[in-house]
């Protein structure tokens, strides 16, 4: 219960109304390549410690997928100084709380504690990268455990379409594979191999370490080279971005779920990167599109017409490219063709006319509470600070960012709507039951 208490306490304490304010902090290079980023936020006493590497699935070899996840579980279980399953019983027991993630772009491991257990953080993730344990017992583990992971993920209801999405929309980009892996390809894999994997990623110089919250920056730069320093240096491993053909001809695609009883249909796009400022624009048009009981794919298809039983614009954003998709069950015989044909008709009116003043002032008012709520802990500091870095290459973006989308106009809406959602450049996904199969 004490516990309990603490966080209700922290939650209150650092939700701060960061609207009108920078975010300060502190950037600078060990002598091994690793960056840092120090956040001081002395309202509560509370850090968050993030540690994210720059790989993810589009770095692997399209016959050995799935490392990018496996290593998330490796690196995270057991190190020299720690055993398998160790972590997260000992930061629970300091009162903190964490996790780790892999996408197809980056791998991150996080925690969030009282402050005065930064020296367990820092130990934390510099064994991660100085002592990690790569052995056969450690591998055939974490095999199973990936392969559980997979059997949960299956089982849930609609969990595929992301990878369908993927593989219908890339041919040649490593976006097609399966993130979390083809379970023959990790089957195969000998210790080698995740040796290699290990040497040509998770080096320094391909990682940045955040430290966020009620920290004194000098102080925690002297443990900082005390927990860091030793940790050799290695070159980061130069990437040629794989470049995809133009699609130029409407895609159909079907993809059966066994744990669904009621059909979707997703219309996808291959978009550009996350860093440019058109994918800024298809985040607008998502949310004009489709977030909330107001928003025109809903007014229309789930209150209006009740030919949907749910509705929702996505702009998947990726670093190499984006997709953006938006996914409709119907609502009793309404066909698959008759929700695709009323999205289309909604997109129509984004590519021919203007949106209202009243409409796009809503937009704008609706990202101004997004940066402010992804800014109001310390915890959403530290994971856009290493995510800004990591993946744009300007930590500053989590103060200027906002800015951008508030230069957009309702003519680039418009304009963006005609050049990237067009007919000929779609997926339509038919999403059906696996008794639909024939």
């Amino acid at each position: 219960m004490r516990k309990i208490l603490f966080f209700m306490l922290i939650g209150v304490l650092s939700t701060i109304n960061l609207y009108g304010q920078s975010v300060e902090f502190e950037q600078y290079k060990l002598d091994n390549g690793l960056t840092i980023i120090l956040h001081q936020d002395n309202s509560a006493p509370v850090i968050n410690t993030t540690l994210m590497f720059h790989v993810g699935g589009k770095n692997e070899d399209s016959n050995k997928t799935g490392f990018a996840h496996f290593f998330e579980h490796l690196l995270g279980k057991e190190t020299k100084n720690m055993k398998s399953g160790e972590w997260y019983k000992i930061l629970s027991s300091n009162g903190g709380n964490g996790n780790a993630a892999t996408s197809v772009d980056l791998t991150y491991y996080y925690a969030t504690m009282p402050s005065n257990s930064l020296k367990l953080g820092l130990w934390r993730y510099s064994e991660i990268m100085l002592h990690p344990v790569i052995d056969q017992e450690g591998i055939d583990i974490q095999r199973e455990a990936v392969k559980e992971e997979k059997r949960i993920r299956d089982n849930q209801p609609y969990s595929r379409f992301y990878e369908a999405l993927k593989s219908n929309l890339f041919e040649k980009h490593t976006y097609k594979n399966p993130l979390i892996g083809v379970p023959e390809h990790l089957d195969n894999a000998i210790l080698q191999d995740f040796i290699d994997f290990r040497s040509d990623f998770y080096m320094p110089s391909n990682a940045v370490f955040v430290v966020a919250g009620d920290i004194e920056i000098e102080k925690t730069k002297n443990l900082i080279s005390q927990y860091f320093s030793e940790i050799p240096a290695a070159p980061k491993k130069e990437r040629k971005i794989i470049l995809e053909d133009p699609i130029v001809k409407e895609i159909r695609a079907k993809e059966y779920d066994p744990n669904i009883q009621i059909p979707a249909v997703i219309i996808g796009f291959r978009t550009p990167s996350m860093k440019s400022r058109d994918a800024r624009v298809l985040d607008l048009i998502s949310t004009y599109l489709s977030d909330g009981p107001s928003s025109k794919l809903y007014k229309r298809m789930v209150d209006k017409n009740k030919t949907a039983i749910e509705v929702q614009a996505l702009n998947i954003a990726h670093e190499d490219y984006s997709m953006y998709a938006i996914l409709s069950l119907p609502l009793g015989e309404t066909s698959l063709d008759e929700l695709t044909k009323e999205v289309e008709e909604e997109i129509i009116k984004i590519q021919e006319n203007l949106i209202s003043t009243n409409d796009y002032e809503k937009l704008q008012n609706k990202f101004e509470n997004q940066f402010v709520n992804s800014n109001s802990s310390v915890s959403g500091i530290g994971s856009s600070l290493a995510e800004y870095y990591t993946l744009y290459g300007d930590a500053n973006l989590i103060n200027s960012e906002i800015e951008i989308y508030r230069s957009i106009t309702r003519e680039e809406i418009k304009d963006i709507a005609q050049k990237y959602l067009k007919i000929n450049q779609r997926l339509i996904l038919e999403y059906l039951p696996e008794n639909q199969k024939k």
